[in-house]
């Protein structure tokens, strides 16, 4: 049973969101985004907790922003999803759970060392030039269960 419920258009937009953070990490670093995504889906808990699809998750805005940064600024996230980011993106969605960002509900790249904390959120690890984040202890049991 997958993680979160999709459809083929959920596989194609979580595939350009993956391709638009992470293509400079290699699949495993698009994985990793992929984790965050489908983390934000079933976290219900502080931010997240009106978000249940892809599309929402993806368009998400908060302070007046999307919360992903390729959405504003469109860079690659515009352009077809491709064949390998969809498999990589389906992957995510039925199964796939990995550290750093096995429970992460965030991360960014700092073009610095990664802060043990963000916004309160505790260091979970780093891949490449992204840091990830988890829920502070007790903040948000459903990601872990999810």
């Amino acid at each position: 049973m997958p993680r979160v419920k999709y459809t083929d258009s959920d596989i194609a937009l979580m595939a350009r969101m993956m391709r638009a953070e992470a293509e400079g990490e290699g699949k495993q670093g698009m994985l990793y985004v992929g984790n965050v995504i489908v983390n934000r889906a079933v976290a219900d808990c502080l931010d997240f907790t009106d978000v249940r699809t892809i599309p929402q998750v993806i368009y998400q805005v908060q302070g007046n922003n999307y919360s992903f940064e390729a959405v504003q600024k469109g860079n690659l996230f515009y352009n077809r999803a491709r064949s390998v980011e969809k498999r990589l993106a389906r992957q995510n969605l039925e199964f796939w759970r990995e550290h750093p960002a096995k429970y992460a509900l965030w991360y960014f790249n700092p073009y610095a060392p990664c802060p043990p904390t963000w916004y309160g959120q505790p260091f979970a690890g780093q891949f490449k030039n992204h840091c990830y984040y988890e829920p502070a202890a007790g903040t948000c049991e459903s990601v872990y269960m999810g």
